[in-house]
């Protein structure tokens, strides 16, 4: 069995930004927030994290404060993924040297490239870092989807460990958990799948959702994992109406959105994304107060 970095609700953290860069001091809130309220790991710069449009320098320091941060409390995660396989054997060379626990890696995207380019890709990252990999596919962002075949090739590779699966097929998902067995964890990608992934095998969720309710996200995958698939579920259908106004438009621009209501300062989305719209806000607040987190 290859090594499990985390089982339950990791927290694909948003990243706020102020006028002049990041505001570290309302990221350390974000990050106490996640771990007293049970979140069992956390994802730095990932697409919930804009790392898109983040300089290297930025996504450095917000990767090193997150590992300074946490201190050891809950494993830390970082994205280091990207469409050049040079720059993400950099970048997870850097994570690794300041104490990540694992690096989450995107499939190229634009440039994209065949299975068996993902294949030579992923294995050229491998050999250049100790670090337990966690493959991530999200082809309606990336236009590229890891295959089945291809996640058993890659599952073969020592220190590839996991994936997180938000293709949105879960008759793919069932055929990884076939073909990979315990050589490769899964993590769901999408909120609105956490327990049905779970039923075919998988290990916790990188959520969004999670966000804005650790406690409750966590609850859902404990709670399938511990037998008690019931609540689990009744859980995870109680939360849909949420999730659907936190993706109503492009994440993270919802859920930095419900952060501000909240009370924190997470800041706009930096362009191309853009503040959400006033409807939006609208029908996230509504939601919000539904399902309790704003009085």
């Amino acid at each position: 069995m290859k090594r499990i970095i985390f089982k339950g609700c990791g927290t694909a953290i948003v990243t706020p930004f102020s006028e002049t860069g990041i505001n570290f001091e309302e990221f350390k809130k974000l990050i106490e927030f996640q771990i007293q309220h049970q979140a069992d790991s956390i994802i730095v710069c990932g697409t919930t994290g804009e790392s898109s449009t983040m300089t290297l320098e930025e996504k450095k320091q917000t990767i090193k404060f997150a590992i300074d941060t946490v201190n050891k409390r809950i494993p830390v995660i970082a994205g280091t993924g990207g469409n050049c396989t040079a720059s993400v054997i950099e970048m997870t060379k850097y994570a690794e040297s300041v104490g990540v626990d694992a690096a989450l890696i995107v499939t190229p995207y634009y440039n994209k490239t065949t299975q068996e380019g993902l294949i030579k890709h992923y294995e050229a990252i491998a050999k250049e870092t100790k670090l337990p990999i966690i493959l991530y596919s999200v082809p309606s962002r990336t236009g590229v989807n890891i295959t089945p075949e291809t996640c058993k090739k890659l599952s073969e590779i020592e220190n590839i460990v996991a994936i997180k699966e938000a293709s949105g097929n879960l008759s793919q998902v069932a055929e990884i958990a076939n073909l990979c067995k315990d050589n490769l964890h899964i993590y769901s990608g999408n909120d609105d799948q956490i327990t049905p992934i779970l039923s075919v095998g998988g290990i916790g969720v990188i959520s969004v959702l999670s966000n804005i309710a650790p406690t409750y996200t966590h609850a859902i995958v404990t709670d399938f994992l511990n037998g008690n698939i019931t609540k689990a579920i009744h859980s995870q259908i109680k939360a849909i109406p949420l999730i659907k106004s936190l993706f109503s438009e492009v994440n993270p621009i919802p859920v930095k959105a419900a952060l501000n209501m909240l009370g924190y300062q997470c800041g706009t989305p930096r362009l191309p994304l853009i503040e959400m719209s006033e409807i939006g806000k609208e029908k996230l607040k509504s939601e919000l107060l539904t399902f309790g987190l704003l009085q």
